[in-house]
C-alpha cells in the first residue's frame, strides 16, 4: 500500500503513540521491524502516520513493548481500525488540513474544555460572528473563501449534542464587537441558549476579578478515551498547533483549572451574560 500523502492529525497521533511505546523500551526501530517481519522504512512510515497499521500489529507491538495498559491498547486499536467517513471530508479540497483535523478530533473527543480570551470559541459562534472573524483576516480571503469556513464552523457544533463541553470566557470576549451591536447581541443570546444544554457549562471571568493574569491562556483541550490520548489545540503566529506531550497536557489541565477557579459559577455567569445582552 502506498504511503499516505497527507495523514490526518489523528493518524499521526497513532503513529506517535506507537513510537512513544517503543522509545520507552529503548528498542531500535529496526529491531521492532525485524520482529514484525517488516522493514525499518515501513516502521518509520507507521510511526509517522504515513502508513496504516492493523489491529493485529498494534497488539503485537504493545506486547513487544511490554505495555500493560489495557485501556490504552484498546484505544490505539480503535484508532487503527477507525474508518469514519466524517462530514468534514467534503471540505478536503476546500479548506486547510487543520480545519479537518480539528473537526475529526472533536468528533472523537470524550470531553472538551475551552478558555476564551480573544474570541467566542468556534462551537458557540453564530454564523454572523464567524463570518465577521473570517472576513477580518489579513490578507483578506478572495470571494468564495469565507463561506466554506463559516459552514465548516457551523458543522462542528454537532458535537455539543453529545460531548461534555466546558468553557470559560473573559468579559472582554463578550463585550468585543467583531461586527455591530445586533451581531453582538445575537451572539450573547446564542451563548445563553447553548448554556441551557445539559452537556454545556459556561463560566465568565468579569473585568473586576482579582488574580486573573491569563489573558494569553486561550486553549482548546480535547479529552481522549484515556488521558494519555488527550490533545490540546492552540493558535500560534504560524498557524494551529496540536500538543500531546504528557508534560504539556498536564500543564494545560492545570491552566484550565486555575482559570476556572477565578470564574463565576454557571448560574451567575448566565445572569452576567443576560445583563450584558441588555446593555448592548
Amino acid at each position: 500500500m502506498a504511503p499516505r500523502s497527507q495523514p490526518t492529525a489523528r493518524q499521526v497521533r497513532l503513529g506517535t503513540e506507537l513510537r512513544k511505546l517503543r522509545d520507552r523500551t529503548g528498542m531500535p526501530a529496526r529491531e521492532a521491524a525485524r520482529l514484525l517481519s517488516s522493514t525499518s522504512a515501513q516502521m518509520s512510515q507507521v510511526e509517522s502516520g504515513l502508513s496504516g497499521v492493523s489491529e493485529e500489529r498494534v497488539r503485537r507491538l504493545a506486547a513487544l513493548y511490554a505495555c500493560a495498559d489495557a485501556a490504552l491498547i484498546e484505544a490505539l486499536v480503535a484508532m487503527a481500525t477507525d474508518r469514519t467517513q466524517g462530514w468534514w471530508d467534503e471540505y478536503q479540497r476546500v479548506l486547510p488540513s487543520e480545519f479537518l483535523d480539528l473537526a475529526e478530533l472533536e468528533h472523537h473527543a470524550r470531553s472538551i474544555q475551552v478558555i476564551g480570551t480573544s474570541h467566542v470559541p468556534g462551537l458557540l459562534q453564530t454564523e454572523d460572528y464567524a463570518r465577521a472573524v473570517f472576513s477580518y483576516w489579513v490578507p483578506e480571503f478572495v470571494e468564495g473563501e469565507v463561506e466554506p469556513r463559516v459552514a465548516h464552523r457551523m458543522g462542528r457544533k454537532a458535537v455539543l449534542e453529545r460531548c461534555p463541553y466546558e468553557v470559560v470566557l473573559h468579559e472582554s470576549v463578550l463585550r468585543t464587537r467583531v461586527a455591530d451591536r445586533s451581531v453582538t447581541r445575537a451572539q450573547l443570546e446564542q451563548i445563553l441558549q447553548e448554556s441551557e444544554r445539559t452537556s454545556v457549562t459556561v463560566r465568565v471571568i468579569p473585568f473586576d476579578t482579582d488574580g486573573f493574569a491569563g489573558a494569553s491562556a486561550a486553549l482548546l483541550y480535547l479529552g481522549g478515551p484515556v488521558a494519555a490520548l488527550d490533545t490540546v489545540q492552540r493558535d500560534t503566529p504560524y498557524g494551529t498547533a496540536f500538543l500531546d506531550d504528557a508534560a504539556q497536557l498536564l500543564a494545560m489541565r492545570t491552566l484550565f483549572r486555575k482559570v476556572e477557579s477565578v470564574s463565576l459559577d454557571p448560574a451567575r455567569s448566565r445572569d452576567f451574560i443576560h445583563r450584558l445582552s441588555k446593555e448592548v
